[in-house]
């Protein structure tokens, strides 16, 4: 008996010893992310084990920790079996550590880009920046909408809301061809962004009637295509309203709360509305090869860096309440 409770106790000393942990951003619940400890995960088959540099808030995460869990399962998923408490950063870059069995096209100390556990990370050239590597993701959301909808160059399109992917869109559309691009928003620094990006007309909602300012600028014909970013009611049924006939709106948005829509106006308009979710591989490579050859630039959109102590203060609770004054807040893990 004694023996097999210092065998016990050897075994417990020697896991300890062995096991790596790191720390980690954990959802716990609404209002609630905690900086935690977990074990260090093991590079298994056919998988890459990626040491992130870089982290981008979402704005999905700021929509958990306000009003979670809304994407993040309750009940363990049918695939993963994963639910809360989890891991938050989806949006990230940076060097790999290790490549599980079968895995030839990555090796140790290419940095990559790229969220999930299989080997399906991207190379990333020599020229991109592990920052802007950061904004990969969000820039893949905003490629993949503009790819799913019917946008072609000539189009007059409107953008509802200057966050992160709003201005991911400004400037696909830009590189694209788009002829006139309008942006609604509410924020003086997000309207400087969208300008500088590509943005050719800003349409503030608290000065002017958003639908009227559309046709205005169309020649009373309405907007070809709208992606909708903000996910608030008055500005959907705005969106509705300055969309032209046989017109299309993307909803990027992830909404806290279910909207009371004009339905009757897109029936008799015959506007299309339909949703754009995440994104495919090929989003992901054309987002790293436009930057490669620098027809993305979206360095200018970090406003700030936190380490992970500090990314409840200064980087939830900032982009919650501040969010006037930033763009994209990065998370700078190695600085933790």
């Amino acid at each position: 008996m004694l023996n097999t409770t210092i065998d016990s106790v050897n075994t417990l000393r020697t896991r300890l010893k062995t096991t790596p942990t790191m720390k980690s951003v954990r959802f716990h619940g609404p209002g609630d992310i905690r900086i935690e400890e977990i074990d260090e995960p093991t590079c298994g088959k056919g998988q890459v084990k990626l040491r992130p540099a870089f982290v981008g808030i979402c704005g999905s995460d700021l929509h958990e920790y306000r009003a979670g869990p809304v994407l993040i399962p309750k009940e363990p998923h049918k695939i993963t079996g994963t639910s809360y408490p989890v891991t938050l950063g989806h949006e990230f870059a940076g060097v790999i550590e290790e490549v599980g069995e079968g895995v030839t096209h990555l090796s140790p100390g290419q940095r990559a880009v790229h969220t999930v556990a299989p080997a399906e990370h991207f190379p990333l050239p020599d020229d991109v920046s592990l920052e802007a590597a950061a904004l990969i993701e969000p820039l893949a959301v905003a490629w993949h909408a503009v790819n799913l909808s019917p946008f072609k160059g000539g189009n007059n399109v409107m953008v509802v809301g200057g966050g992160p992917i709003g201005i991911g869109i400004v400037q696909i559309l830009k590189l694209q061809g788009a002829k006139k691009i309008m942006v609604a928003e509410l924020l003086d620094n997000r309207k400087r962004f969208a300008l500088e990006y590509g943005a050719t007309e800003i349409i503030d909602p608290r000065t002017c009637d958003v639908p009227e300012k559309v046709r205005e600028l169309t020649n009373g014909v309405g907007a070809d295509v709208i992606f909708d970013t903000a996910g608030v009611e008055v500005a959907l049924n705005g969106a509705i309203s300055a969309c032209r006939v046989h017109g299309t709106i993307v909803n990027i948005a992830v909404w806290e709360k279910r909207p009371s829509i004009r339905v009757n106006e897109l029936m008799y308009h015959e506007v299309n509305y339909t949703g754009a979710a995440l994104y495919d591989e090929s989003a992901f490579r054309n987002v790293i090869q436009a930057l490669n050859y620098g027809q993305l630039k979206p360095e200018g959109m970090i406003t700030a860096k936190v380490t992970m102590d500090e990314v409840v203060e200064k980087g939830f609770k900032t982009l919650l309440e501040d969010r006037g004054e930033h763009c994209k807040i990065l998370v700078d893990v190695q600085a933790s």
